[in-house]
């Protein structure tokens, strides 16, 4: 086993704990998961892994829901008495959808490289 591959096996299974670590609380834990998500994605770079562009797009996807759950907890959050509908959760979508996408390839990532 090379350099490479020891810190790839390294990065894919500290991220992985760290995004289901930081789905306990996910408002807080969003400052955890993107950089564990980040992680993983590195790990497959490492590789070279047919999983690494999927994993960036969930990096990706992270980064926008999390900056849009920035945007909206600055603006005073939404519904009830803030003027803002509850339609403007819809911003959110793609971190829960991002952290699924990793996790879901980042599990496939470490069964192809540690089976």
């Amino acid at each position: 086993m090379t350099a490479r591959q020891k810190w790839s096996r390294v990065l894919v299974v500290v991220g992985l704990a760290a995004m289901l670590l930081g789905a306990v609380d996910p408002l807080e834990g969003a400052f955890v998961i993107l950089p564990a998500a980040a992680l993983v994605a590195a790990g497959a770079f490492l590789t070279g892994s047919r999983y690494r562009i999927p994993l960036y797009w969930s990096v990706l996807q992270i980064a926008v829901g999390v900056a849009a759950l920035i945007a909206l907890s600055v603006m005073g959050g939404i519904g009830g008495t803030t003027g803002r509908s509850m339609w403007w959760a819809l911003l959110l979508i793609p971190y829960p959808v991002g952290w699924l996408m990793g996790l879901i390839f980042g599990v496939r990532q470490a069964r192809e490289r540690f089976a």
